[in-house]
């Protein structure tokens, strides 16, 4: 089966439209999403139906869509971000709040081999930012392939032997050749926010028959992109960053 692999798209619909354009192109078996639809940017609505109408879809949800329906505080937000998911909570169709308010609580099981989560599989709100956080992952993960969003960086975490490595997913080496008795944290990048200083919609392809993961991305109309979000009055640094994937 193939997997297409994709989250953090934050209200980022110009990003979206390629990577699943993309996906429709490679025969996918299977979407997973792994949370935070919205947050940041102007399209929370027009990301909200194209993903929800995805079939078949495995979905999350993020600390963003918590906070937009007022299932969790903007306490632990900074400034911008708080700003945006008050924007988001007063421009979202009651039906997409709905829809917000109905997702999973990460972790989920997909297909008895495969964890989803957005922050990790012990806290889904949690960053998994280096190999300390990675082992604690790890200990709760209870399957082979555990696949995370939530830090924006597309991220590869290996257990063997107790033995954690981890690598940083750039350049050329887009593939990761899935082992027998080594356990998988992975991260496919973010679709709307990279933030690893490459500005393109990243996301990923897991074929389980081939057992690899490849890594993807794309390039999209950030200006488009900017422009809703001045149009919108939202902090104009969540416009700048876009260019700069940061």
């Amino acid at each position: 089966m193939r997997y297409f692999l994709f989250t953090d798209i934050h209200g980022n619909f110009e990003a979206l439209q390629p990577v699943l354009e993309f996906a429709q192109k490679m025969k996918i078996d299977h979407y997973i999403c792994l949370g935070d639809l919205v947050g940041y940017g102007a399209s929370a609505d027009e990301v909200i139906d194209r993903v929800s109408a995805l079939k078949p879809l495995s979905i999350i949800r993020g600390n963003h869509d918590k906070a937009v329906c007022n299932l969790d505080s903007v306490q632990t937000f900074n400034p911008i971000a708080a700003a945006a998911i008050h924007w988001t909570k007063k421009n979202i169709t009651k039906k997409n709040m709905q829809y917000l308010t109905n997702l999973k609580q990460g972790p989920d099981i997909i297909n008895d081999d495969i964890m989803i989560c957005h922050g990790s599989p012990f806290d889904e709100d949690h960053y998994i930012f280096g190999e300390f956080d990675a082992k604690e992952a790890f200990s709760h993960s209870t399957t082979p392939l555990c696949f995370f969003g939530h830090t924006h960086f597309p991220f590869v975490y290996t257990e063997k032997n107790s033995l954690i490595d981890g690598a940083f997913i750039q350049g050329s080496s887009n593939e990761v050749k899935i082992e027998k008795d080594i356990k998988y944290l992975i991260n496919p990048g973010s679709v709307g926010q990279p933030r690893d200083r490459n500005n393109r919609a990243a996301c990923a392809i897991y074929d389980s028959d081939a057992r690899t993961v490849k890594f993807f991305r794309f390039d999209y109309d950030i200006s488009e992109a900017q422009k809703k979000i001045k149009a919108a009055n939202l902090p104009p640094a969540l416009a700048e960053r876009l260019r700069l994937g940061i």
